[in-house]
């Protein structure tokens, strides 16, 4: 048996004296009865001292009890008797009490014991088996970002990939597997990530950091002072941007835009098809500066692979050129874009699309020209209205005092709730339904 294994015998042994209702009787009467005599108080201060020397050596959670907090555990989550004992126990403490409970995820059914990730958020699946009622058969925009991690790896030995306490989520399982060396899990703390990142890419490497878009706002303060005001050179990949669904309204992606873009020195893309994902990741890692790729969660857009302009900075891309209404979409919302085209090409109108690519900085060659050449123009994110692409459109257009007629579709400046994604993007009105109806109105 190891020294790790004693020690953790001993301090089970003594959590279980500890909590015992005998031994907390006991304890309490001896210090009643030594607080009622003279020398009681430095008795029970010396008694108090040596008891923690011995709890230093055999107690996991002393970093708590130096903070005057009562550590009770580690404790049989699946052990329900256990558990009753020890919430019996945390009830009599007077202090602040911390429960350390050890559980298995997924305890009790195989498939889950065994593949933990995969049920972290399960969609329908054979009981039997574990396996999904519906097989995925199209690539999702995170395993397009795991195969081209994987390939530029291989390529480069500078590249080096992050993760706070997601390396399934995120697509990085599979660099972890082929380049553990390389490969960064710092638990669940994305500004400790970010802060990591930056050292890396002083040192000369090339971090690439996997973050969810709604995790990614808690190392704001990292991201400005640690990478930005430096200018290095670290990728954001920002995975789940936009609206994510059933996770709920703390978990939509909806806010990046907003706050990557106060941040000087920083670079914003998003792609709209798994090509676009591909070839922005290659020129991310070669770009030399703060970048940032958002995109969003589901099934990759396989569509429009004829257009594939080579990625520069800060340029936008013409898919359709014609005239009267120029819609510039940001990302996600180019698919969206192309069935609002063919319904208004159906209502008698002509129509552009301009796949924005950059939201930091926009494109503002690509503006002034469809300025010239169309009615309107109007700009489509999944993004919150404040600080988001469409005000920055705005503001040039003010500023240059172009005679433009605009149309700003984004999520209303509000918190949205969990729910289905197609209808939580009516309900907010970026939907194809609702940005034709808009349209019209606004031509009518």
């Amino acid at each position: 048996m190891s020294i790790s294994e004693n020690v953790g015998g001993v301090s089970k042994y003594l959590n279980n004296i500890r909590t015992a209702d005998k031994y907390l009787d006991i304890k309490e009467g001896i210090y009643n009865s030594l607080m009622d005599t003279k020398l009681g108080e430095p008795i029970v201060e010396s008694i108090r001292r040596a008891k923690s020397s011995v709890k230093q050596l055999v107690i996991p959670g002393m970093f708590f009890e130096d903070m005057g907090l009562t550590y009770l555990g580690p404790v049989d989550g699946h052990n329900i008797n256990a558990m009753l004992k020890v919430l019996r126990e945390a009830k009599r403490c007077k202090t602040a009490v911390i429960i350390h409970v050890i559980t298995q995820k997924g305890k009790g059914y195989a498939p889950a014991e065994k593949h933990p990730a995969r049920f972290h958020g399960a969609e329908p699946f054979d009981i039997e088996t574990g396996l999904p009622a519906v097989p995925k058969t199209k690539s999702s925009y995170t395993d397009v970002f795991s195969t081209v991690m994987c390939k530029l790896g291989d390529r480069d030995k500078d590249i080096v990939a992050i993760t706070a306490a997601m390396p399934d989520g995120t697509g990085l399982k599979r660099f972890r597997n082929m380049y553990p060396e390389r490969f960064f899990d710092v638990g669940i703390a994305e500004e400790h990530a970010v802060t990591f990142a930056a050292g890396l890419a002083a040192g000369g490497m090339k971090p690439v950091v996997a973050i969810y878009s709604s995790f990614l706002q808690r190392a704001y303060d990292q991201i400005l002072h640690d990478v930005c005001i430096q200018n290095l050179p670290v990728v954001f990949a920002i995975d789940r941007a936009g609206l994510v669904g059933s996770d709920g309204e703390t978990h939509q992606g909806i806010f990046d835009l907003s706050y990557l873009s106060s941040i000087p020195n920083m670079h914003i893309m998003a792609p709209k098809n798994k090509w676009e994902l591909s070839d922005m990741l290659k020129f991310s890692v070669a770009f030399g500066g703060p970048i940032a790729l958002r995109y969003p969660r589901g099934e990759a857009f396989d569509g429009l692979r004829e257009y594939r302009e080579p990625v520069q900075p800060g340029k936008a891309e013409w898919i359709y050129r014609e005239r009267h209404i120029a819609l510039i979409a940001v990302g996600s919302m180019v698919k969206t874009a192309l069935t609002v085209r063919e319904r208004l090409i159906h209502r008698g109108y002509a129509c552009s699309i301009i796949n924005a690519r950059f939201v930091k900085p926009i494109d503002t060659g690509i503006l002034d020209e469809a300025c010239k050449s169309h009615r309107i123009i109007v700009t489509m994110e999944e993004n919150v209205a404040s600080g988001g692409f469409g005000e920055k459109v705005r503001a040039h257009f003010d500023a240059s005092g172009a005679a433009v007629r605009l149309i700003n579709i984004t999520i209303p400046d509000e918190y949205v709730e969990h729910g289905n994604v197609e209808e939580l993007r009516k309900e907010v009105g970026i939907d194809a339904d609702t940005i034709e109806r808009r349209i019209c109105a606004y031509l009518g």
